[in-house]
């Protein structure tokens, strides 16, 4: 169920380097506890949309909005604080420790809405240590590196290092989890796993914000989509309307938009 406050929102976001406008003017929101993906062709912008909604890149302009909070000025650390976790599509894993103590990284407490906690309040030290043990064990065992867990991660296959990196972002149990090309190197039947995961985290009450160029999967996955095209938002809203969007299409496949 979302209310009328959305949990996330770009608000005229706008960034060029040097002579080039990489994204002009994006707008667009994420209700609490559904499920936004971010679709275009190759140099679309959604990256730089991804990396200025995160605060990897500074705003030339706009205004990036977390629970009505502008944190625009905020780093990535501080928007982490306060919620909002990402992913990245090439992974910044620890590859000197092992798999289970990047994991445990990952269950640091932040300012936000936790979903987890929100009807038990804030544990004593010891249960919360309890907890993220118990936690890190059932995500492990979910990703299916549970057999690697005290292996190093550098050892991992591109795949694996893949799905450590998002078992580390759930440990913080976010209130909004930004995944960037999220299934890049999962084999498909993890994937299917995966994708059943996040469903039912999103009918929990969690949020998420998905870039990826899989646009099938992203139908079939989102609440709604957003679609870009030259540094533009060009379309947004269920995906069934979205996917017959014919400037989408020619944007995709060529022509005119």
């Amino acid at each position: 169920m979302t209310t009328s406050e959305p949990l996330l929102e770009a608000r005229d976001l706008r960034k060029t380097f040097g002579g080039l406008t990489a994204v002009d003017d994006v707008s667009f929101t994420v209700d609490r506890g559904t499920i936004v993906g971010l679709i275009g062709p190759n140099g679309a912008g959604k990256s730089t949309t991804f990396n200025l909604v995160t605060g990897f890149y500074d705003l030339d302009d706009g205004e990036v909005r977390l629970r009505g909070e502008n944190v625009a000025d905020l780093s990535p650390e501080e928007r982490s604080q306060k919620g909002m976790v990402r992913t990245f599509q090439i992974t910044r894993e620890l590859t000197g420790m092992k798999v289970r103590e990047n994991m445990h990284l990952g269950g640091q407490d932040h300012d936000g809405e936790k979903v987890l906690h929100a009807l038990t309040g804030a544990p004593s030290a010891r249960e919360r240590e309890k907890e993220l043990e118990a936690r890190a064990e059932d995500l492990l065992e979910t990703l299916g590196l549970w057999e690697l867990r005290d292996e190093y991660a550098g050892n991992l296959s591109g795949g694996q290092r893949k799905l450590l990196e998002l078992g580390r972002a759930l440990m913080t149990d976010p209130d909004v989890l930004m995944l960037d090309e999220p299934m890049a190197g999962v084999n498909p039947r993890l994937t299917e796993d995966l994708l059943s995961m996040i469903r039912d985290l999103r009918d929990d009450g969690m949020t998420f914000l998905i870039v990826e160029h899989d646009v099938e999967m992203i139908m079939s996955l989102c609440d709604k989509v957003i679609g870009m095209h030259n540094g533009e938002v060009l379309t947004a809203g269920p995906p069934e309307k979205v996917q017959d969007d014919d400037r989408l299409l020619e944007a995709y496949f060529g022509g005119e938009v």
